[in-house]
């Protein structure tokens, strides 16, 4: 059977049918890692910042159960005081209690199994999508950052008390209009019309459902797209050193505001 044209696992630049390698990146066909990428793509899009921000969030919801046992909390829901303890955002943890580092650790917690459930669906749809054309390291960056983004927009804009990872997810969808954009052609402008219409859709979900943090969501999508601006995509920069180092900034920070909340909780 003869070859068929593929996107390159390493630039996503189109390799034809009668290519033995990209003529973008220089990467064969036979490379040994091809197999690997694609299987592992099936999975979260063989990244390994994808799979930490599941655990995380998934653990940090526990944990938010656990706290909650006997202060109100459910089997299902964590109550606010537990919420609060752990590291929920807004004007009221931070003006009336300087937890400025809330503005992190709100990204990792969730008021429910429903809404930990649908976050992580909309991971699994843009974080692929994200990692894919700005690779694993400016993603983590983009989301960390981003998601720190959107919740000073939201304290700006005086929201008391407010958690999630929405915040951090839009600033991949940020990321991703800016990708779009700047990329043009067919591909880059399906990618900014699909996105886009992400966009709408959140945009529309605010206006009809009460409780969502549509200051947070557009901090979020702002700054994403600034940050794809200022980072750069991989058809336009490979990764380096210097994104590798922010990503292990971004994570070390990360572990430790987490690990500070659930130690000021449970030391109690």
């Amino acid at each position: 059977m003869a070859p068929r044209a593929i996107l390159c696992p390493r630039c996503r630049q189109l390799i034809g049918s009668d290519e033995t390698v990209c003529s973008w990146c220089g990467t064969p066909r036979s490379a040994p890692w091809w197999n690997l990428v694609n299987w592992s793509r099936g999975l979260l899009g063989n990244d390994w910042q994808l799979g930490a921000i599941v655990t995380l969030n998934v653990l940090y919801f526990a944990l938010s159960l656990l706290a909650g046992v006997g202060s109100g909390g459910s089997i299902l829901s964590p109550g606010q005081g537990s919420l609060f303890l752990l590291g929920a955002t807004g004007t009221y943890p931070i003006d009336g209690y300087g937890r400025l580092w809330t503005l992190i650790s709100a990204n990792y917690l969730h008021s429910g199994i429903i809404h930990l459930v649908f976050n992580l669906m909309a991971l699994r749809q843009i974080g692929p999508l994200a990692s894919g054309e700005y690779g694993p390291s400016r993603t983590f960056v983009i989301y960390s950052v981003g998601g720190v983004c959107g919740y000073v927009v939201s304290y700006l804009a005086g929201v008391p008390f407010t958690i999630g990872a929405s915040a951090a997810i839009c600033a991949l969808i940020g990321a991703m209009l800016h990708y779009g954009r700047s990329r043009g052609g067919a591909y880059g402008n399906a990618i900014y019309r699909s996105v886009g219409g992400w966009v709408v859709t959140l945009f529309i979900f605010g206006l009809v459902f009460p409780g969502i943090n549509n200051w947070g969501h557009g901090g979020g999508i702002a700054g994403g797209y600034l940050l794809g601006m200022v980072l750069g995509y991989a058809e336009r920069r490979r990764e380096n050193t210097l994104h590798h180092i922010l990503a292990a900034a971004c994570a070390a920070v990360t572990l430790a505001v987490l690990a500070w909340g659930a130690f000021t909780t449970f030391a109690r």
